[in-house]
């Protein structure tokens, strides 16, 4: 068994003068990076008094499992012969929020929309997706169900 290590850098730049003073008295925002990377400004959602024009962990982390999904179809595409030319995806991430705050998701559902060469290759997307699914390191770590609903054409 192989063993993957990661490792990223978070610091706070919503210190407006006097910190966590008040809930209300600081920004929720952030940054994220990772040595020789673009650096990521994020926010918490705006529900949340956080930035709308910056990225917020819940829709980083519906990115992910869209992400990964899709890396694991287009290598088993490849696998299996299968050319795609192109792949979207418009990923939705419901959120529970409890009456005291605490919170989690309770599902996410992929809608990956594929263009692949040829004709006989759309039968195959579907097999492939559900195998992708099944791959998906990430989807393979959460506690909810993670769907997908895929289309293909050529």
């Amino acid at each position: 068994m192989k063993e993957h290590t990661y490792h990223t850098n978070l610091q706070w730049t919503g210190n407006t003068g006097k910190g966590t003073e008040t809930y209300r008295g600081y920004e929720r925002s952030h940054q994220i990076s990772v040595e020789g990377k673009q650096i990521i400004e994020a926010s918490s959602d705006p529900t949340f008094r956080g930035d709308k024009t910056k990225y917020n962990p819940e829709e980083m982390f519906v990115a992910s499992l869209s992400s990964c999904h899709m890396l694991w179809f287009l290598h088993l595409c490849s696998d299996a012969f299968v050319i795609v030319l192109e792949y979207s995806d418009a990923a939705v991430g419901k959120m529970i929020e409890s009456d005291d705050g605490n919170g989690r998701f309770s599902e996410v559902i992929l809608h990956p929309k594929v263009k692949v060469k040829e004709e006989w290759m759309i039968e195959k997307t579907g097999a492939i997706h559900d195998k992708a699914h099944s791959f998906c390191f990430i989807a393979n770590s959460v506690n909810f169900p993670v769907r997908h609903e895929g289309t293909a054409s050529v």
